[in-house]
């Protein structure tokens, strides 16, 4: 009966120690997960600041960088309304993200004005993997024509800085019409959008892909698509799972917070009269070698 009452207030005791080291995990991931929200909200905040300065003191000169003021002030509202509704880090990087495409926008009209471009901005997701337009071209699509251009002109005076919408690549390049625009505020392409895309860019040297590739979101750098940024080791690979959390420190070797009494055996040896962990036994080493019952 003894044997049984002790038993009883060992697995007690174990599923105390376990709990509580269960709850300084937490406590830690939490403690983790608030300090990467706040960095992240804190860098976005950053650069909506110095968007919302630009947007406030430059007036375009022409339709051109009229039309890119005009964009980069929707980021900023975009930014602004993204960064106050934040709640992860991921939401936070979504607002900068926003603000970094405004301050592109920014420098599109700053340049077209014949002003300083000001300090080179970080390059906006999957920017690099959807290229550029490097020929002037105009088609027919839907009964109107589109025309796209490396440079701004009075017939394309609608600036991309190149990058992701709803998923899919957008060159960087100055369009007769925001072709994209729809898709940027719905999260929805249209039906027409891949052959348009196909119509529009097919042969141009600085966009190494076709309308499949633009249809799966892919462009020409899968690297620039669905990185580790967001869910890599830093969020559930390393730090927060499967390292010092929930991998090693924690419950990891066992020894230090729920203990095999370091002898790779059972999780009662120490406890129980183990074998000094030779057999590798059972969660009580295969039936209580301490006690004579």
């Amino acid at each position: 009966m003894g044997a049984l009452i002790l038993i009883a207030i060992t697995v007690g005791g174990a599923i105390i120690i376990a709990s509580m080291a269960q709850n300084r995990s937490n406590r830690a991931f939490d403690a983790r997960q608030n300090n990467q929200l706040e960095d992240a909200v804190a860098d976005a905040r950053r650069w909506i600041e110095r968007l919302g300065s630009q947007v406030l003191n430059l007036a375009g000169t022409d339709s051109a960088s009229t039309q890119a003021l005009a964009d980069a002030s929707e980021r900023y509202n975009a930014a602004s309304s993204q960064i106050s509704t934040a709640r992860t880090p991921a939401q936070a990087r979504m607002a900068r993200e926003s603000a970094l495409e405004g301050l592109h926008y920014i420098n599109a009209a700053r340049e077209i004005m014949g002003l300083p471009a000001g300090p080179t901005l970080p390059p906006l997701e999957g920017q690099k993997a959807a290229g550029s337009v490097t020929e002037t071209r105009t088609i027919e699509h839907e009964g109107h024509s589109v025309t796209a251009s490396p440079y701004a002109t009075p017939e394309t005076p609608n600036y991309y800085p190149g990058g992701r919408v709803a998923g899919r690549p957008v060159p960087a390049g100055w369009y007769s019409e925001p072709w994209w625009k729809s898709a940027l505020r719905t999260g929805v392409w249209t039906a027409g959008s891949m052959l348009l895309f196909s119509t529009l860019f097919h042969g141009m040297a600085g966009v190494a892909y076709g309308a499949d590739e633009f249809a799966s979101g892919m462009g020409t750098g899968a690297d620039d698509f669905g990185g580790t940024e967001d869910f890599g080791s830093d969020d559930f690979g390393g730090d927060d799972f499967g390292g010092d959390d929930l991998g090693g420190g924690d419950f990891g070797g066992g020894a230090a917070d729920a203990g095999d009494a370091g002898d790779g055996g059972g999780f009662f040896d120490g406890l129980f009269g183990g074998d000094g962990g030779n057999d590798g036994g059972g969660f009580f080493d295969g039936g209580f070698d301490g006690f004579d019952i």
